[in-house]
Parts: structure tokens; sequence; C-alpha cells
């Protein structure tokens, strides 16, 4: 295949395929990061190695080339640590190419951070993986160097190195000069803000790592929290958008006579379900057969999942839901929401709605099975008794979240809350009146009732309600002291 040929080739060529790049083949075996038409990033074999192939076609190519190679020689020129760049080229009309040093058995600071972030908050083994990221980044920023998207998934550690990837995003000030200290908290901002929310309060002692590398400005944590509170916000937008949109992360069709959103990355696996969700739940273990939803639990080769249909009762009922979104649309938006904040939800992997000249009828939702028991079977054998402290701290940090972000369920009864042994936490499902509030009187009055709703799982006179009513924490003006 000719490079140019790469512009039609889609979201998902036929690999293994060969190019033909200024003379030499280059066998592009896996890829990692498509943008259909543009770019495409993968493993690749050449000259006998292997390498990391960044491949630009289209339109803009000739404009992300330059902005690609810019950045990677930045950072060989401020001697930042950054994988070889072995050859690069770009032919007029035809597109570009750039060949990295592939760094065999890497692990990427996420990887690293996943490993962790479960442990209690700024563990030693958190603080070691963070302190490694913000020296780094000290050490770009006293060179005058940024990245725009700056995040641990462009950190690699290769035998105790780190290293810096991803040229295309790396911006210059003033070259070989510490950058501004606006630019520093704005940059700071970004990598923050990809943090949990619950590590807020420790930024100030992990800016101590910051400050050794790079120690030229004095850096207000008041300053430095309104730009992370911003850059949240955005990236709560723009991922909000995405689950509504055919993207990298989302395979999505949505017209007058039907929608369907679906994870790109099971898309295919999920196809038999998609295709016939009334079978899968005729199939499927039954969990609820009520009249305004139907649940099962389905095996999909070995993954459990739950289909949830949103019926349509009678005609009454279609006339106050066909003109509003589905309920199932509603859960989809809300899971993904919890998912980025870093609230436990089932994935949420599908959704579907039936329509008619764009009048809603039944609608589903695919979710990952949370196969733990509910919060009331958990706490069964502890109505006169004190539950686990793990699992109380759990609750603990779940109604913390749900504060900090003003986000009410709805329906908070115990059903509704499962224990995720995987992870250790509480995972929240049937988020059809879940809501995110932009007022603090509106979300105080919903925080009150679901902390009513949720105490009423057990008996008020019961040694566990009394427990709970103590250590949950209440809103001003909501609840009595």
């Amino acid at each position: 295949m000719q490079l140019e040929q790469l512009s039609h080739a889609g979201r998902a060529p036929s690999l293994p395929l060969t190019l033909q790049l200024d003379g030499d083949a280059l066998q592009l075996e896996s890829l990692l990061r498509v943008l259909p038409g543009q770019r495409y990033v993968g493993l690749a074999r050449w000259r006998g190695r292997s390498v990391l192939a960044k491949l630009l076609v289209g339109a803009k190519a000739e404009r992300h080339f330059q902005r690609e190679l810019r950045g990677a020689r930045l950072l060989v020129e401020q001697n930042l640590l950054s994988p070889a760049l072995l050859s690069e080229g770009f032919i007029d009309g035809v597109g570009g190419w750039l060949l990295f040093e592939y760094l065999e058995k890497a692990e990427s600071l996420w990887q690293a951070w996943r490993n962790v972030e479960r442990l209690p908050l700024l563990a030693d083994a958190q603080q070691a993986v963070l302190g490694e990221a913000l020296a780094v980044i000290g050490h770009m920023h006293s060179r005058g160097l940024w990245q725009a998207d700056l995040h641990l998934d462009n950190l690699l550690r290769q035998d105790g190195e780190l290293f810096l990837i991803d040229g295309g995003g790396v911006q210059v000030e003033q070259a070989g000069q510490p950058l501004s200290r606006a630019r520093v908290l704005q940059n700071l901002g970004v990598f923050f803000a990809q943090l949990p929310a619950e590590l807020d309060p420790f930024i100030e002692e992990l800016l101590i790592h910051y400050l050794l590398a790079n120690g030229e400005h004095a850096l207000p944590l008041e300053a430095l929290l309104v730009e992370v509170s911003k850059v949240r916000r955005w990236r709560l937008r723009d991922y909000l958008s995405k689950v509504a949109r055919d993207c990298s992360l989302f395979s999505a069709s949505i017209g007058a006579f039907g929608l369907r959103v679906v994870r790109r990355e099971c898309a295919a696996s999920l196809e038999p379900i998609l295709e016939a969700p009334d079978v899968a739940l005729a199939s499927g273990q039954a969990l609820k057969l009520g009249g305004s939803a139907t649940v099962a639990h389905v095996e999909l080769e070995g993954r459990p999942l739950v289909v949830k249909r949103y019926n349509v009762k009678n005609w009454l009922h279609w006339l106050k839901r066909f003109w509003r979104p589905s309920r199932a649309w509603h859960s989809w938006r809300e899971g993904n929401r919890l998912q980025l904040l870093g609230i436990a939800t089932p994935t949420p992997l599908a959704v579907l709605e039936r329509r008619w000249c764009w009048l809603r009828g039944r609608a589903y939702l695919i979710t990952d099975y949370c196969g733990g028991q509910d919060i009331i079977a958990r706490f069964e054998a502890y109505t006169q008794a004190t539950p686990p402290e793990n699992e109380l701290l759990a609750l603990d940090r779940l109604f913390a979240a749900l504060l900090r972000e003003r986000i009410s369920h709805g329906d908070f009864k115990g059903h509704n809350l499962f224990w995720d042994d995987a992870l250790d936490t509480w995972s929240l499902i049937d988020l059809d009146a879940m809501r995110q509030h932009r007022s603090t009187r509106s979300f105080a009055r919903a925080y009150a009732r679901d902390r009513a709703r949720f105490l009423r799982n057990w008996p008020a006179d019961s040694t566990l309600h009394q427990l709970l009513n103590q250590r949950l924490p209440q809103v001003p003006g909501t609840c009595p002291n």
C-alpha cells in the first residue's frame, strides 16, 4: 500500500499492511491510535527493528507533521529524555511519517498509577508515582517547554528512566528559560485535573516534588486549584459531548428511526445483543420484570452483562415519554459522568432507542454486571453491630464524592448500591434519576432526600442506623445536628 491510500483506509485497515516510505518497507503490525483519514499511530517493523510509527495523511497532514517534528526536536534540544527519532519525511500531496525508537517493556505512569490508585490516599506507592511525574514535569518547565495534553500516559518508564512522549503536544515559551508562573499554573492545572479529586487536599504536599526540579516560582495553591477546577469542568463537558457522537471512544448512529451508541472497543462483541436485545433479555436470567423496566443478567462469551429495557406501558405513558430523552439515554450519560468523576458504577457499554420520525419508543441499556451483594444483603448481619471498617470507609468516600460533585441519586435505596470486591468500593446502579446540580440549594434538598432514603433501609432504633446517621456527612440546614 502507498501512504496516500491510508487516507481512505477508514478506522480499521486490515493488518498487517506494508507501506513504502522513501524506498524502505514499513510493516504496520498493530494500531494504538487512529483518527480516520488523518492519523495512524502503531507498532511497526522497519529495517529489521521495532518502531513506533506516526503516519499522517489527508488535508491536515503537513500541519500535523510539522507540529510533531517540532515537538520531538524541542525535547532533544533541551536535553529531555524521549524516544529517538529514527526517520521522518513528508511528501506533498501524499503525507508524512515519523518513526521513533520503540521502548520495549516500557510502562506508562498511567499503568503504574492504576496499580496503586485503590491504596489509601497518598500512600507511599502513590506518592512515588506522582512524585516521579512531577519531577520530570518540573524539569521540562525549567527548560521552557510544556505539554498541552499533559497526563500520565505521556510518561513512559523503562529500566528506571522516564521518557517524555507525544511531541505533537509539546509547546515552547522561551527555549532554555523557565516557564512563566502563569503558564506553569495552567499546565499543572491540566495535570492535577486528571487525577482523582480526592487528592486535591494533598496537592500542596505533592508540589514539593515539582519545586525540587523547578523552584523558579512560588506557586500559590489557591490559584492552582482554580486552574484545576477550570480544567475539570472542561474535561467533563468534552467527555459528555463524546458519549453522544461518533469518535475514537464511541461508535454512534443517531437518526430519525433509531439511536445506537456503543463503546467502540466492545462494539463487535456486543453485536448479537445490539441486533436482538429482546432475544437476549428473554434468554437471560431475569433480575426485574416490572411494568416500566425489564432487566436480565446475560452471559456473552463468558462476560457477564446486564441488559435493561425501558418499557412503554401504554398509550398515555408513551405520550409522556416520546418527546423527552429516554431513561436509557439518561442512565447512559450519567453512568459515563460517574466514571469520569471516579465514582464507581458498572461500565455503560451501549444504549439503544427505537424511534419513528424522531418519536421515541422502547429503549435499552447494556452495562457490565455488578456481581457483588447490595448493601442491604451485605449489612444484614450487622443490624445491631458494626460492619467492617473498610466497607464503612468506602461508604464515607462515596458520600464525600457525591457532596464534592453535587450529585444526587434520586432513588438511594439499598438495592441500588453494590459492593465491588475487585475495587473494594461501593458501586451505584439504576441512574435513571441521577443529577449533577448547578445550584447549591437544589443539591442540598436533593441530598437530604437521598440521605434520608438511604437511612430508611434499616430500622431507626437499630445500631447500624444510628452509626450511619453519625458517619454520613450532612448538608447544613437539611439534617438535624
